[in-house]
C-alpha cells in the first residue's frame, strides 16, 4: 500500500474505535473526530492496510496521547497528574467552605464571600513527584453565565510559589468545568499554592489539577470524577467501617440535635452526622434565624426541656444587632459534647444509605473537607436532613409540593461605618435600578435598613429545590447586590453604609416530607382534631410564603421578595407520634420540616422550637424501641403508655418551663 495516502487517512481521522483499543487514544483533538470505522473510506487503501499502519503510528508515537514504550497511553497517575481539593487547602483565609451543592455538582468548594471586598487567600504547601513543566486545571465556573449577565464578577487568580497563573479564573462557562490555566514551571518539588480573590463577589474554586500529560483534560462531571478525586486523593474505593449504633441521626439542626441528646441520655449508642462545624441548622451563626413555636405545655411540660438547653438568651431578629454571637454555637455544641453516648461527626453528610430486606442497615456519611466516606451502621435511624435525604434515599414515601413552595432565605444586613463606604457598580447583579424593594424608600421617605435582607427576601419558589439550589442561592445574591447597588449608586443614600453580613448558606424551609402512618392537615389543625399519640405541641401560625405581587414585575417565575399569608387554629395543638416515623421504611425516623405533614400544615409545624421537641419525642421513642427491641410504629401500637410516661418525665437537665422564651415575627 502507499503509505503516503495512508498517512493523509490518519491526519484526517487521527483515531478510528477500531482502533482505539490498540492505541489507546485519549487525545481531546482525536477524541472531537473519532468515529466508527464504518465512517472511513479511503480510495485505494483496505481496511486491513489502515487497522495496520494505525497500530504502526500508535507504536512510534507518531499520533495518540503520551504513551509509554509498548504504544499504550500513560495512564493519570499520581506521579504525572497532582489534584488539589479547595477545601482541603491548609489555610482558607477569608474564603468559606460551602458543601451544600456537592450532591450535584459532585464536591465542596471554596467560595470568596466577600461582600465586594477581596477576601484573603486561601493558601497551602503541595508536595509535586517532581519539578519541570505542569499544565493547570481548575474547576470552577462563571456563576452569572447562568443568565448571561456581564462582567464575570467571582474572577479570582491561582497563585504558584508566590507567582500568579497568566490565567484569570471563574470567568467562563455556566456549568462547573476545568478551565484551562496554561503551564507553570515548577522549580522546587515543595510548593505553595494560593486562590487570590479579584473582587470579593462569590468567586469559587471546587479544585486545582496539576498535570505532566501533554494532551489530557479531566472528565468535568459524572462518574468518570468521582473516580478521578479518589484515586487521585487515595482514597478507599469502598466506605470504611465506623462503627455500629443503636441510633444514626443525620442532620444537626435543632431538631437532629435534640434527637441524638435524647437518645443518648435514655442509654442509646448514638451518633450524629451534621455536615456544617457548627450545630443549629438555621439557628446557627451561619444562618441566623430565631427559634419560633412552643415548647414545654401543658399536658406535657417537660417537652420542650432538651430545647431550652439550647434556647438562647438574648435576641435581635433584625438588622445589625442580629450578631453571630447572639446564637451561642459553643453552647449547642458543648450541651452534645458532654453526651458521653453521643458520637459527634461534624463536617460530615450524609451521602448514601444500605438498604437491606426493606431496612436501613446503615449510612454513608462523607467527611467535607479530606472526602473520607465512613460507614455507620444502624439499628435505627433519623433523619432530620430538612430535605428527607436519608429517607429518599432509602425509597421512603414522600410527598413535595410541585410548585408554590416556601423558598429559601439568604439573609443580609448592613450598618453604618461611620466613615465614607462606596460600593461598586454591579451590572450582573439584577438591575434593581428603577424598581421598588423592601427598605428602599420613596419621596421623602429615607431608607430603613432594617428593612433589608430580612425573611422575605425569599427566591426559588418555583425552582427544583435540589438540582438548582445553587441558581436560587445565587438569585439571592443577585438580588442582594442589585439592591446595594442601587441604594449606593442610584439613589446615594447611605454613604457610610456597608453590607458587613450575608449568610452563603442558605435557610431553606420546604423541599420533601416523608410520609408516616399519619399525614396531619390544615384540617386537623382547624378542627382541633384530638389524635390519641398527640405529643409534641405547636405555637406559630399557619405561616405559607408566596411571592409578593408588589415587587414581582418583571421577575415572574423568579420572584425575590415574598409575602406570609397567615391561618388561625386554636393553639397549641398536638402533632400525632404517627407523624415522626415512615409508614414503609420500618426503622426510619423524621424529625424537623421533613415530617408527614401537608403543604399547608408545615406552615404551622416547620419552625425550630416545634422541630426540636419532635426531635426530643424522637428519642424517647427509640429508646423505647431499644428496650423493647421494635421498631417506631410499635411504639405506637403496643407501648404507648410508655412513651407518655417518658413524656411527663422528660429528658432535660431541668425543667425548660423554668426558663422564658418567646416568639417574634420572622
Amino acid at each position: 500500500m502507499g503509505v503516503g495516502r495512508a498517512h493523509v487517512a490518519l491526519l484526517a481521522f487521527p483515531c478510528v474505535r477500531a482502533q482505539r483499543k490498540a492505541c489507546g487514544s485519549t487525545h481531546r483533538a482525536q477524541r472531537s473526530v473519532c468515529m466508527h470505522w464504518e465512517g472511513i473510506r479511503v480510495v485505494g487503501v483496505s481496511r486491513a492496510a489502515m487497522v495496520r499502519t494505525l497500530a504502526l503510528f500508535c507504536a512510534l508515537g507518531v499520533i495518540g496521547d503520551r504513551t509509554t514504550g509498548a504504544g499504550e497511553v500513560e495512564p493519570v497517575t499520581r506521579e504525572n497528574t497532582v489534584l488539589l481539593e479547595a477545601e482541603q487547602f491548609e489555610e482558607h483565609g477569608g474564603w468559606v467552605v460551602d458543601p451544600q451543592f456537592m450532591d450535584w455538582m459532585g464536591s465542596p468548594f471554596l467560595l470568596a464571600h466577600g461582600l465586594g471586598r477581596p477576601v484573603s487567600d486561601a493558601r497551602t504547601q503541595v508536595t509535586f513527584p517532581g519539578t519541570g513543566t505542569w499544565r493547570v486545571f481548575v474547576r470552577t465556573r462563571d456563576w452569572v453565565a447562568t443568565w448571561q449577565a456581564p462582567g464575570a464578577p467571582g474572577r479570582f487568580q491561582v497563585l504558584v510559589g508566590g507567582a500568579p497563573l497568566t490565567t484569570d479564573f471563574g470567568t467562563r462557562g455556566a456549568a462547573w468545568h476545568w478551565q484551562e490555566g496554561g503551564e507553570v514551571e515548577i522549580a522546587s518539588a515543595r510548593t505553595t499554592v494560593a486562590l487570590h480573590d479579584l473582587t470579593g463577589f462569590e468567586g469559587r474554586c471546587d479544585a486545582i489539577l496539576f498535570t505532566r500529560l501533554a494532551d489530557y483534560t479531566p472528565p468535568d462531571a459524572g462518574p468518570e470524577l468521582t473516580d478521578l478525586r479518589r484515586r487521585l486523593l487515595g482514597l478507599s474505593e469502598q466506605p470504611e467501617p465506623a462503627g455500629a449504633y443503636d441510633l444514626v441521626v443525620a442532620g444537626g439542626g435543632i431538631a437532629g440535635t435534640c434527637a441524638a441528646i435524647s437518645a443518648a441520655r435514655l442509654g442509646l449508642q448514638v451518633a450524629l452526622v451534621q455536615d456544617r462545624p457548627v450545630l443549629g441548622g438555621n439557628n446557627s451563626s451561619e444562618v441566623r434565624v430565631w427559634l419560633q413555636g412552643a415548647r414545654n405545655k401543658e399536658p406535657w411540660p417537660r417537652v420542650g426541656d432538651v430545647v431550652a438547653e439550647l434556647e438562647q438568651e438574648r435576641r435581635a431578629h433584625y438588622g445589625p444587632e442580629n450578631t453571630a454571637e447572639l446564637y451561642e454555637d459553643e453552647k449547642k455544641l458543648a450541651v452534645a459534647r458532654a453526651e458521653p453516648n453521643l458520637r459527634l461527626l461534624l463536617e460530615h453528610r450524609a451521602i448514601a444509605v444500605d438498604v437491606q430486606e426493606g431496612r436501613i442497615a446503615a449510612i454513608v456519611a462523607q467527611e467535607v473537607r479530606s472526602g473520607r466516606r465512613l460507614r455507620l451502621e444502624a439499628r435505627w435511624v433519623a433523619d432530620c436532613t430538612g430535605d428527607a435525604v436519608v429517607g429518599f434515599l432509602a425509597g421512603a414515601d414522600y410527598d413535595m409540593t410541585p410548585q408554590g413552595r416556601m423558598g429559601p432565605c439568604n439573609l443580609w444586613h448592613v450598618a453604618d461605618t461611620g466613615v465614607a463606604a462606596p460600593f461598586p457598580r454591579c451590572p450582573w447583579a439584577l438591575d434593581l435600578s428603577q424598581r421598588p424593594f423592601p427598605g428602599r424608600g420613596h419621596g421623602q421617605q429615607p431608607p430603613n435598613i432594617l428593612q433589608l435582607g430580612g425573611w422575605y427576601w425569599e427566591s426559588g419558589f418555583d425552582r427544583d429545590p435540589f438540582t438548582e439550589m445553587e441558581y436560587v442561592r445565587d438569585w439571592n445574591f443577585r438580588a442582594m447586590y442589585g439592591a446595594w447597588d442601587a441604594l449606593k449608586n442610584v439613589d446615594h443614600v447611605l454613604p457610610s453604609h456597608q453590607l458587613i453580613w450575608s449568610a452563603h448558606i442558605m435557610g431553606k424551609r420546604e423541599s420533601r416530607r416523608l410520609m408516616g402512618d399519619v399525614v396531619l392537615t390544615l384540617d386537623d389543625l382547624q378542627s382541633r382534631r384530638a389524635f390519641p399519640d398527640g405529643c409534641v405541641p405547636t405555637g406559630w401560625k399557619v405561616d405559607l410564603h408566596l411571592p409578593d405581587p408588589r415587587y414581582e414585575k418583571g421577575f415572574e417565575g423568579d420572584a425575590f421578595i415574598s409575602r406570609a399569608e397567615f391561618g388561625a387554629y386554636p393553639m397549641p395543638f398536638w402533632i400525632p407520634y404517627r407523624c415522626l416515623y415512615s409508614r414503609n421504611i420500618p426503622n426510619l425516623f423524621m424529625a424537623g420540616r421533613d415530617i408527614s405533614v401537608s403543604h399547608e400544615a408545615l406552615g404551622a409545624v416547620r419552625v425550630m422550637r416545634t422541630g426540636g421537641c419532635m426531635g426530643e419525642i424522637v428519642g424517647m421513642a427509640a429508646g423505647l424501641c431499644r428496650q423493647h427491641d421494635v421498631d417506631p410504629r410499635d411504639v405506637y401500637d403496643h407501648h404507648l403508655p410508655a412513651l407518655q410516661d417518658l413524656m411527663r418525665r422528660g429528658v432535660g437537665k431541668q425543667p425548660g418551663d423554668r426558663s422564658h422564651y418567646e416568639n417574634q415575627g420572622e
